[in-house]
């Protein structure tokens, strides 16, 4: 029995790590690491909760529901999954990776319960959606993106702005400040818009790249 109860929590184990190294190849918070220790947990307190108070029940005649532990894991998974949820500059982060631990936390349930295969198959439903969807639907949705730069020439500000309307982009915030930076007199201009697909993203950055006296270009 024990190492039945031992090979639950290692596949478990296993299963979150693979959901977990996709989002680490994609540079996201939390990374195989916390996905490994979300199913692990899940599935250990599942364990715990079919066979953890089988003994005292026994001598004590009690009654005992063993959902209630479960039930548990899923209250408690919400707050690991607001931890890995950002917002920043009208920017939300973190929402897919939250949803993951989520499915995580299921499936370690699942494989805790003695249901490998659902266990296994919802592993590859989450692969999928991660994968495969965000291929064939990836240029569908629009995504915000954050660039920020400094010039020294004013007028690099409103040529950047006129790009950005020329090429219909989706501006969604635009604000630029004076700086004084070691005598020099620069301007810093912050701008969040929505694109869809990188493309966009990347005409823009070169567009900016390419007129004189830019510094400190960075996009999030």
């Amino acid at each position: 029995m024990e190492w039945n109860l031992v090979l639950r929590l290692f596949v478990a184990g296993m299963l979150g790590a693979i959901i977990g190294l996709d989002r680490e190849y994609r540079a996201k918070e939390a990374g195989f690491r916390t996905h490994f220790l979300v199913s692990l947990g899940s599935a250990l307190f599942m364990v715990i909760s079919q066979y953890g108070f089988g003994a005292v029940l026994d001598a004590q005649g009690a009654n005992y529901d063993g959902a209630r532990v479960a039930a548990q894991i899923v209250s408690g998974i919400g707050f690991l999954g607001a931890g890995t949820i950002i917002f920043h500059k009208q920017f939300i982060r973190g929402l897919t990776t939250a949803a993951g631990m989520w499915a995580t936390a299921g499936i370690g349930m699942a494989v805790g319960g003695g249901m490998y295969f659902i266990g296994v198959a919802a592993t590859i439903l989450v692969l999928i959606g991660l994968e495969v969807l965000t291929l064939a639907f990836g240029k569908v949705g629009l995504s915000s993106v954050a660039i920020t730069f400094y010039t020294s020439d004013k007028s690099n500000l409103e040529k950047v702005v006129e790009e950005i309307h020329r090429k219909k982009y989706h501006l969604v915030q635009y604000s630029s400040a004076e700086e004084a930076m070691g005598g020099i007199v620069l301007y810093k201009a912050e701008i969040i818009m929505k694109i869809r697909g990188h493309r966009e993203q990347n005409g823009l950055f070169v567009f900016i790249q390419q007129l004189d006296n830019i510094s400190q270009l960075k996009v999030e």
